[in-house]
């Protein structure tokens, strides 16, 4: 058992839209990542996602809106529900709360796409 400190985590990469296992809880991951720009449209067939935004705005586009989401608050997306994360403004940190079967991509590949991130 041992504390995260969620600044310090964030220092430790620099890399964009590769997220980082900071913790596990079962079956699920918590998980750290920096954005920059839009990521890829996508869905999960099963999973559902919880964005906790740290630090940074991110707008999530939906097929029919937007909701952009501001330090301090979080979004669920639903499974089977098309998504494209964007970072507005220089880049957004972000908590993520998934199942550890989660790719970031979803159903789509890309080279984008993290098999088996890396662990803080």
């Amino acid at each position: 058992m041992e504390k995260i400190n969620l600044a310090q985590a964030f220092t430790a990469f620099s890399d964009y839209w590769s997220p980082r296992v900071a913790g596990d809880i079962n079956t699920f991951q918590i998980k750290l990542a920096k954005f920059r720009g839009t990521f890829d449209w996508h869905h999960h067939e099963h999973e559902d996602e919880l964005f906790l935004v740290i630090a940074g705005t991110l707008r999530m586009h939906f097929r029919d809106r937007d909701i952009d989401v501001d330090a301090g608050e979080f979004i669920i997306v639903p499974h089977g529900v098309e998504h494209c994360p964007e970072a507005l403004g220089d880049e957004c940190h972000v908590v993520l709360l998934e199942p550890n079967t989660t790719l970031n991509t979803g159903h789509v590949t890309s080279d984008r796409t993290v098999h088996t991130p890396l662990r803080i």
